[in-house]
């Protein structure tokens, strides 16, 4: 099993989130565009921000089913990134983010230096990383198409919410494609839904 590391880039610090991490986390996933694109539970409390902590994050590596790191700019917890689903050389990237740190590449730094680990000999070697989101998402597709994953397709009623159904969106990126942006997205997925 993966031992938790510390990943950096030029701009952010990725670690495990701890427990000086709680409040933070809570405060930022009470943001409506966090409730409305992830499966975090809404309305967010304290308590689901302890359990991630101390439960999710921790049993995710333990398990190595699933490495969490908390996204830090200038030592600020402004994100989360993770790969999930690990099993049989695959995994999938997921990742949210604060508002204040949207639109200035903080995530696509983020995920450039999480996919690199996850491909890397050193690191996870994965053969093929994907990428899923609720239909609609554009701000996710946005950061999945720079990193260079090739744009799947739509799967009805693919993404669970809360109990509900939804269309998702998928890509993959294998270990040998260019980390460029894939030109093979339809335009539907340029267009930021109002939430």
């Amino acid at each position: 099993m993966p031992k938790p590391v510390v990943l950096s880039g030029e701009r952010v610090v990725l670690s495990v989130p701890t427990e000086a991490d709680i409040d933070r986390i809570a405060e930022l996933c009470a943001d409506p565009a966090i409730a409305r694109w992830t499966t975090v539970p809404a309305p967010y409390r304290r308590q689901h921000a302890v359990g991630f902590v101390t439960g999710v994050v921790p049993d995710g590596w333990a398990s190595g089913r699933v490495l969490t790191w908390a996204i830090r700019t200038g030592g600020v917890l402004v994100g989360m990134v993770s790969i999930g689903d690990i099993h049989q050389h695959r995994g999938e990237i997921g990742f949210w983010l604060a508002p204040e740190a949207r639109g200035l590449g903080v995530m696509s730094e983020a995920v450039r230096v999480v996919i690199d680990y996850g491909f890397a000999p050193e690191g996870l070697r994965l053969r093929r990383m994907v990428w899923r989101a609720m239909a609609g998402n554009a701000a996710s597709a946005a950061v999945a198409r720079r990193a260079g994953f090739h744009w799947d397709g739509v799967m009805p009623g693919g993404a669970e919410q809360r109990g509900e159904r939804f269309d998702e969106w998928r890509a993959t990126l294998l270990p040998d494609d260019p980390r460029e942006p894939a030109g093979d997205w339809p335009d539907v997925t340029y267009v930021q839904a109002a939430l």
